[in-house]
């Protein structure tokens, strides 16, 4: 059930691997991972049918963390108790994951890209990893494989609740050997209190480690300082401080790449040189290269070697160039935190110096359409030389004082002198965002910020700015 959701589709494709019958409902039908499943000879049931569902009588129901009470599956499930049903991580839990070395990828940003990278650094050096990767990486070539159960299982621990009738964060199923928190910042406003709830679930996470395994943690954010006390297991840390186990140096982002170095403990690993932007995602490798490094070589991670990391090419919807020409770059990004998306701006600033920078956003998650990041998506989107806001998602579900307040952003903006404007629906600030005039003196980047699809508003103006 919600068969369509990236991480539930994945895990439909494993168990089709894995030799099962599988077929799926769910409310939206649509791509990417509708157009893989079908692939897969998987069928896809439009809607949520009680009596269909009884007529399949499946030997076991799924049922993803987006479908709650009221559905009519989930009511017929309920009521007749007449199919057995689990949540996604439960299911992996018992199937993919039992017995392997899982290699758990968490935090607040940059999970699916980390997650991605450490399975292609791990097949990079012969090895055949599991994987289940939340988003549609272009490295490796697909997001889900079974792999040889000798070699670990590499799976995006989401800290999402894991069903309607089990709030624990999905990666407390997923028995980590080594548990990596890229950071750790307060989201998911729907799920969690404040950032010490956060923290809590994360501790839980910890505590699954063996003490064999390892807790790689983010040296940089002061919200793990606390974590590196983990007696339990042995703990490394990463980033740009002195201090650090695994130190990134010499970082140098420009035009033609971006560079690195990574130091463990004294000793220099490699000189990265590659396409992906910013330390955000240098941090990102530096995480990926030593939770493969540790579970390949647990005695010296550096013996695993990064050359690889030139070709990388990324995920789709994490900084990807959707349109290229002299005078403008299009970008769709999945940013939908404050921290992500001044990253990511800062990050063009350095690698398009010269460029006027606009920022379209979309306040669509459970918590980036409330007021909860407001302040930080001022400062976030004050990186920008010019903002445009789209309509805040299911705004009618919030009252005035909770909901996102795109005038208020707005006003912010101009008494920073950054234009800013937004409009009653998506498709109106596709008008507006047509109308911007081009300019022969500064190419533009328009960088468009969304967890969700804009309502098609990304692929129109590609389309437009091609036949322009």
């Amino acid at each position: 059930m919600g068969i369509c959701g990236t991480a539930m589709g994945h895990a439909a494709l494993l168990a089709k691997a894995a030799g099962h019958e599988v077929t799926g409902s769910d409310a939206g039908i649509y791509p990417p991972m509708s157009d893989v499943l079908r692939a897969a000879d998987i069928t896809i049931q439009v809607g949520y049918d009680p009596q269909r569902l009884a007529a399949l009588a499946p030997d076991l129901v799924v049922v993803g963390n987006a479908l709650s009470r009221g559905n009519p599956e989930i009511e017929w499930l309920l009521e007749t108790r007449a199919l057995r049903f689990t949540s996604l991580p439960a299911l992996l839990a018992e199937t993919a994951l039992r017995g392997r070395r899982n290699l758990v990828i968490a935090g607040t940003h940059g999970k699916t890209t980390t997650t991605s990278l450490t399975a292609f650094l791990l097949r990079a050096n012969a090895t055949d990893p599991g994987f289940l990767i939340g988003g549609v990486p272009l490295d490796p070539p697909m997001g889900q494989h079974l792999g040889d159960p000798a070699a670990p299982f590499v799976i995006e621990g989401d800290e999402y609740d894991s069903a309607f009738f089990d709030k624990r964060s999905k990666f407390i199923h997923y028995a980590p050997h080594i548990a990596a928190i890229n950071n750790l910042e307060f989201d998911h406003a729907d799920i969690f209190r404040d950032l010490a709830d956060v923290q809590r679930t994360f501790r839980h996470l910890t505590r699954l480690i063996p003490r064999q395994g390892w807790l790689l943690l983010n040296g940089d954010d002061p919200n793990l300082t606390e974590f590196r006390a983990s007696p339990w297991t042995q703990v490394a840390t990463i980033g740009s401080g002195a201090d650090l186990d695994l130190q990134i140096v010499d970082f140098a982002e420009s035009p033609a790449d971006t560079r690195f170095t990574l130091v463990w403990r004294g000793k220099v690993w490699a000189t990265v040189a590659w396409a992906m932007p910013g330390l955000f995602n240098a941090r990102n490798a530096a995480t990926a290269a030593l939770t493969a490094g540790l579970a390949l070589h647990p005695h010296d991670p550096t013996q695993l070697s990064l050359d690889s990391l030139a070709r990388f090419r990324g995920v789709k919807r994490r900084q990807e160039v959707k349109f290229e020409r002299k005078h403008l770059i299009v970008i769709e990004d999945f940013g939908h935190h404050p921290t992500a998306l001044a990253a990511t701006l800062t990050s063009l600033r350095a690698r398009y110096p010269g460029h006027l920078l606009t920022a379209v956003f979309e306040p669509r998650s459970n918590s980036a359409r409330t007021q909860v990041h407001q302040a930080g998506f001022i400062a976030a989107l004050a990186v920008a030389d010019a903002v445009f806001l789209g309509a805040v998602n299911r705004a009618d579900a919030l009252v005035p004082d909770q909901r996102f307040d795109s005038e208020a952003v707005i006003a912010a903006l101009a008494g920073r002198n950054i234009p800013a404007q937004t409009a009653p629906t998506n498709r109106g600030l596709l008008t507006q965002l047509n109308a911007i005039p081009s300019t022969e003196e500064r190419p533009r980047i328009v960088a468009f910020f969304t967890n969700g699809s804009f309502d098609g508003i990304i692929e129109d103006f590609v389309t437009q700015a091609a036949t322009a």
